[in-house]
This record gives structure tokens, C-alpha cells and sequence, in this order.
């Protein structure tokens, strides 16, 4: 259930949540909505949950324990740049 909520902010702040919920096609209601739940929700007890960004790096190879970054890379360097 919604229920009304009044707050004493600064005008230019204001403004700048308008533009700033406008631009991203939300209520500001919903944005401070938004922002409060993350602030009370307790990290430990909700769900993690993995961007679409970082799921696409997954490839589901596995890199071993003992790699050595560093040489892999400067290899793949010296390869491409033969």
C-alpha cells in the first residue's frame, strides 16, 4: 500500500532529481522508493543479483589457481605485434 510522504529538500536539488527521474523515465516517488529500500534492506538475507553485463563475461572456462597473468598477456603481446 502507497501512502503520502512530505519532504523539505533544497529547490535545486530538487530540480536536478526531476530531470535526473525524467531522463530515466521514472517517477522521482519511485526513485526515492527505490533508494530507501536499498538503504533498509538487510545485504545478508536478500538475493545477489548478477548483471546481465556480468553474466555475458562468463564463459565457463576454468583458469587455474597458478596462472601467470602477467606472462600470458606480455606472450599475447609480443604474438600480436610480431
Amino acid at each position: 500500500m502507497d501512502t503520502k510522504l512530505t519532504l523539505k529538500l533544497n529547490q535545486e536539488i530538487i530540480e536536478r532529481a526531476k530531470k535526473y527521474a525524467s531522463d530515466k523515465k521514472m517517477s522521482l516517488s519511485r526513485i526515492v522508493e527505490a533508494y530507501l529500500q536499498s538503504l533498509t534492506t538487510d545485504k545478508n538475507d536478500s538475493d545477489f543479483e548478477i548483471t546481465p553485463f556480468i553474466k555475458s563475461l562468463a564463459t565457463g572456462t576454468k583458469i587455474p589457481n597458478d596462472l601467470d597473468y602477467k606472462k600470458e598477456y606480455s606472450d599475447s603481446l609480443l604474438e600480436k605485434y610480431k
